[in-house]
């Protein structure tokens, strides 16, 4: 079976999504994240990817108050991502009740300092974020495509002892036009230990069976939840 996590990205407090992470893109979807939250546990969701886009852009978490408020009035586990660059941002957020962090634009730009906080809080606590575009790594809200391959950057940190990567096409992202099965059927055929949250590019119910084909372990959802295209009964089956 495959984890359903739904996504709720963060401007300005408001629930919103982007298009391959255009800002210029931005939908606001619901003004109140916490009350977007409560909804998804009332369904049966037990975990939730929360993004502060506001502190990817800024380089430090910004709706801090909105991840405690989240994860003082549910029980959701949260992962946590956008801005998390410095130690102390990463103790912030642990701080107000997440389960997890994705640190992503920070395990491309200081290796050392993400490999610091693995053996601190262990492989089950720091997600690896793989953002990528044509073959390469994407950071800063994917704002910039780096210069690191995306093969050699997962295989790497494989090695340095991540268990957990959350891995984003940001050519797919919020397009609603299917997952990047091709690239998700090569990492888990590289790295079959690898637990792999598939994101990005969903936009119908079938599209989860061809994902539990491959095994992929996990599935964040977003713009197709929030326009219609996949309800929440339909996902009750996978919870």
């Amino acid at each position: 079976m495959i984890t359903i996590i739904p996504a709720i990205d963060m401007i300005g407090g408001k629930c919103v999504r982007l298009t391959k992470g255009d800002y210029a893109t931005k939908k606001v979807y619901a003004d109140c994240p916490v009350d977007m939250a409560k909804k998804f546990e009332d369904h049966g969701i037990k975990r939730l990817h929360l993004v502060d886009l506001d502190g990817a852009k800024a380089g430090a978490p910004v709706n801090l108050s909105i991840l405690e408020n989240i994860c003082n009035q549910t029980n959701l586990e949260v992962d946590f991502g956008g801005g998390v660059r410095q130690t102390q941002n990463l103790k912030d957020v642990i701080n107000c009740g997440a389960s997890q962090i994705t640190a992503g634009s920070i395990a491309v730009k200081n290796r050392p300092l993400v490999l610091e906080w693995l053996a601190e809080y262990g492989a089950e606590r720091i997600i690896l974020g793989a953002d990528t575009l044509d073959g390469f790594i994407s950071v800063d809200a994917w704002q910039e495509k780096s210069s690191v391959s995306f093969d050699q950057y997962l295989a790497d940190y494989v090695k340095a002892g991540f268990t957990h990567t959350v891995c984003t096409d940001v050519s797919k992202d919020g397009a609603l036009a299917g997952p990047a099965f091709e690239l998700y059927g090569k990492i888990k055929q590289n790295h079959p230990d690898l637990y792999l949250i598939a994101s990005g590019g969903m936009s119908k119910a079938s599209e989860l069976e061809e994902l539990i084909k491959l095994n992929v372990d996990a599935v964040i959802i977003g713009k197709a939840i929030y326009e219609g295209r996949i309800t929440m009964k339909e996902l009750e089956r996978y919870l």
